[in-house]
């Protein structure tokens, strides 16, 4: 076991720990909104149109975008340490 390949690890184990940190809370906000617009949508159909005649971006669905774009990112930094702790297993 070189130093190469511990260092690799360390790094790896340490980057997949800070993207699913980093990951699970905005993951859990986005599926919240997404269930809670699923519902408004329900409604929505249920009622027999759309409550108005906006059709813009909604609040939830821009928090919606800024979530999962958070979630993506921190996911990212996981796949990397995953990445890292191959390459110290393949470097040993």
């Amino acid at each position: 076991m070189s130093s190469t390949s511990l260092v690799l690890w360390l790094l790896g184990v340490a980057l997949v720990a800070i993207g699913y940190a980093r990951a699970r809370v905005p993951w859990a906000r986005y599926q919240t909104l997404r269930e809670q617009q699923d519902n408004v949508a329900r409604y929505e159909s249920w009622r027999g149109g759309l409550r108005t005649q906006d059709d813009g971006p909604t609040g939830a669905s821009v928090a919606m975008a800024g979530y999962r774009r958070q979630a993506q990112v921190s996911g990212l930094v996981a796949i990397v340490g995953f990445v890292l702790i191959f390459l110290g297993f393949v470097s040993g």
